[in-house]
């Protein structure tokens, strides 16, 4: 866990922070937890699921094809998506929650982002919280409530059993090998909701998180293709004559495929 400590005057005023030039600090997350609102820009570009925190399902990005790898991250930490999850966008602020109940802004301190003398000021000379911190807090706080609907939404979607298990399989020079632990959308069971229980769900808004989640699973084959990037590393690191990032591999077969992508 990353060491967070809260945003105060007596803490941070006279400090800067800096904004993040690199996603190395994702390069671990095999899955970004993401909110219904942004779902369906996600799902044009990435493979989307749910996982299971506890009792209840959340959606995420698919990011990785085994657990502390993120293939979205390349090795000089550019993010290779046309699609960053809000879970990164804060970084290296955070809400945190207190044993009062309460959120409190926080900064990762291991972030090496925190500094004496460059970036930008938490406060202004009036012991006001800067506009620059003001607009962090203002997206996380959007965040923080996006996640409450998504959290609703999904409780709908787990009560009528349309969230099953994705039996995954992958296949490539090594052999078959079964990714575990992510849930999809049952197709089968939304389309057999009795009329009563198909309104519940579209009352409850959470027609377009299902339509996008099923659309996205497309791009599972895309994970297998920069999988062959990150192990060829001159291919990961292409560039094209502008400077940007080359993901025209991502358009080639290659030699891992998928099955059960249902």
């Amino acid at each position: 866990m990353p060491a967070l400590q809260p945003i105060s005057r007596e803490n941070h005023a006279g400090k800067r922070w800096q904004r993040y030039t690199s996603y190395s600090f994702a390069a671990g997350d095999a899955v970004a937890q993401l909110v219904a609102q942004e779902l369906p820009k996600a799902a044009m570009v990435m493979p989307v699921g749910f996982i299971k925190v506890d009792d209840r399902f959340v959606p995420v990005a698919v990011q990785g094809l085994q657990p502390g790898q993120n293939l979205y991250v390349a090795p000089d930490g550019r993010w290779l998506s046309q699609y960053v999850p809000a879970a990164y966008r804060g970084y290296p602020f955070t809400l945190a929650n207190t044993p009062e109940g309460q959120q409190v802004m926080c900064i990762i301190e291991d972030s090496g982002l925190l500094s004496d003398t460059r970036g930008e000021p938490f406060f202004d000379d009036d012991g006001e919280p800067a506009q620059s911190l003001k607009d962090v807090l203002g997206f996380l706080s959007q965040v923080s409530e996006n996640r409450k609907d998504t959290q609703r939404i999904c409780a709908i979607l787990q009560l009528h059993g349309l969230i099953q298990p994705w039996s995954i399989k992958r296949q490539n020079v090594a052999g078959e090998n079964t990714i575990e632990g992510l849930y999809c959308i049952e197709e089968t069971a939304l389309n057999q909701l009795p009329a009563q229980a198909f309104e519940e769900v579209r009352q409850a808004g959470a027609l377009p998180l299902i339509y996008s989640q099923l659309l996205s699973m497309q791009h599972l084959q895309k994970l297998g293709q920069l999988a062959q990037a990150h192990a060829t590393p001159q291919t990961a690191l292409a560039q094209t004559a502008t400077g940007d990032l080359d993901l025209e591999f991502l358009n080639d077969s290659g030699i891992i495929s998928f099955g059960g992508l249902r």
